[in-house]
């Protein structure tokens, strides 16, 4: 069973829960948190590397596929398989859990708040490498369940009601997301063939009746779009995001909520693209408005979470919002920004709480001057500020670029065929955007780190320790490789989308 190197980044996080179980200090701890960590980095990364030297052949559809049988009755797999996009999410994945070890470093109950973090990128990586529907939605779960004591325990401030919010609204979620994945099974194959969950044979087969996926698809889209933070389904996340510890916030905001954008594109776009062509505009007008109305709700909060948090809602409504543009350029950009995203958040939330864990504050109306006080963090802060402004050499400006050419050239193709102007209205209001966060995120630098010190004790505070150096200037240097050499990115996820173009514009 473990030929396939895939399966190993399951059996990683399992050997660390067991590692942990075992643990009777706080160094051992973690010790098994930081290895364990470093081989899936080390593993993503010898990943990439082998997958990049396969022949084209040997990558489409998809590279490392396996496949063990697990309730033959109803034919479900253990099924296993990666292409470009698949790579970049399990090498982001690991980056995060990473970072987000240092960034733990000082956490109470390390022991209880590891292992339930742990379980949580189980469920994640279990996610990205599975390619059988049943066993990635239970993936999916795995990946939930532990954000309601991960908050509810180790969180801060309203975190009982933010736990229960949130996870009443993505169980809702999964319960749409749970009949749209029934309905695809029960429709996977032709009259007579053997139902499948296997995502590549329900490609093949095509047999998803046109009235079916007008029903599925807004079933299953809505689904993985509450846990991307799809307007009108996205109050859980900002309330998530600032009651839960430094860790939770940089893993859930740069890695859990890719599963919504990733889930939309795999699973919905991909396995139903007749009533993805017909049906995106309803979906292409909710996204535009998570895009505008997060950026607009970041302008008017002062907590650093919460403008942090409606900015990620901002974000990833970009990156729904350029899937549903059904180009290949749109589409990479999309991916680019759920990798951008994923770092630069992670980064801003790994530093509001090295903030917060030194002024016991996230008002930005009580804090100011903080570049004088701790140079180090405010000049990450800057450029994770930056680089969600879309600053030029950073992830930021290459993802939203990227998405904004790609649906600029969808709108046009739109209106110049008659087919209406609504993607082409749409990107320019989704271009105001990048004016709007270069508002909030210029107001929060001036006012927390260059304005006045609004209290003196602020001025005995210490800078960064080791281990927050450590994890911060890991994510700044993801930013800007992303930034620096977007080709070799681009390279790795365009060809993905191929199959997934062909087969919605009928080629």
């Amino acid at each position: 069973m473990f030929s396939n190197i895939l399966i190993y980044f399951v059996v990683i996080p399992l050997l660390m829960l067991a590692g942990l179980g075992l643990c009777r200090n706080i160094r051992q701890i973690r010790a098994v948190a930081v290895v364990g960590s470093l081989a899936l980095i080390a593993l993503s990364t010898w990943l990439l590397v082998d997958y990049l030297g396969l022949p084209e052949e040997a990558k489409t559809p998809m590279a490392y596929v396996d496949s063990w049988v697990w309730f033959e009755p109803l034919n479900i797999h253990l099924a296993v398989g990666v292409d470009g996009i698949s790579i970049a999410m399990l090498l982001l994945s690991s980056i995060i859990v990473f970072a987000g070890s240092f960034a733990s470093w000082k956490i109470d109950q390390p022991k209880e708040f590891f292992l339930w973090l742990i379980l949580l990128s189980t469920g994640v990586f279990g996610f990205f490498i599975s390619i059988d529907l049943f066993t990635m939605f239970m993936f999916y779960e795995v990946a939930l369940i532990p954000m309601y004591l991960l908050i509810g325990v180790w969180g801060s401030g309203r975190k009982n009601y933010s736990a229960m919010k949130l996870t009443l609204m993505l169980m809702g979620g999964s319960a749409f997301l749970m009949l749209g994945l029934i309905g695809i099974y029960y429709h996977s194959a032709p009259e007579g063939g053997q139902l499948t969950w296997n995502i590549l044979e329900i490609a093949k087969y095509d047999s998803i009746p046109h009235g079916w996926q007008s029903f599925l698809f807004p079933m299953t889209f809505v689904g993985f779009g509450v846990l991307g933070a799809m307007f009108p389904f996205h109050t859980w996340s900002p309330d998530g995001h600032a009651s839960a510890p430094t860790a939770v916030s940089m893993l859930h905001a740069g890695v859990l909520m890719k599963l919504g954008g990733y889930g939309c594109f795999r699973v919905a776009i991909y396995l139903m693209p007749q009533a993805a062509h017909e049906l995106s505009f309803i979906f292409l007008i909710l996204t535009g408005i998570s895009v505008v109305y997060g950026a607009f709700c970041a302008c008017v909060k002062t907590d650093l979470k919460y403008i942090n948090a409606y900015s990620s809602v901002s974000h990833c409504g970009l990156v729904l919002f350029a899937i549903l543009m059904l180009n290949s350029t749109a589409m990479t950009g999309a991916i680019m920004q759920m990798l951008s995203h994923g770092l630069m958040t992670a980064l801003f939330f790994a530093l509001i709480g090295m903030i917060y864990g030194r002024t016991h504050t996230r008002e930005i109306t009580q804090m100011g001057g903080m570049m004088q006080i701790m140079p180090y963090l405010s000049v990450c802060y800057v450029i994770a500020g930056m680089a969600s402004l879309g600053l030029p050499g950073l992830s930021g400006f290459v993802a939203e670029m990227t998405i904004f050419v790609g649906s600029f050239k969808a709108g046009m193709a739109e209106y110049l065929a008659g087919a209406g102007s609504l993607k082409l209205v749409f990107t320019i209001i989704a271009c105001c955007s990048i004016v709007i966060t270069a508002v909030y995120i210029l107001r929060v630098v001036g006012k927390l780190l260059f304005g006045k010190v609004e209290n003196e004790h602020h001025r005995e505070l210490t800078d960064a320790a080791w281990w927050e150096r450590l994890s911060t200037v890991t994510l700044i240097l993801c930013v800007a490789a992303i930034g620096c050499f977007p080709n070799f990115f681009n390279e790795l996820i365009n060809t993905t989308f191929s199959p997934a173009i062909f087969k919605v514009l009928g080629m």
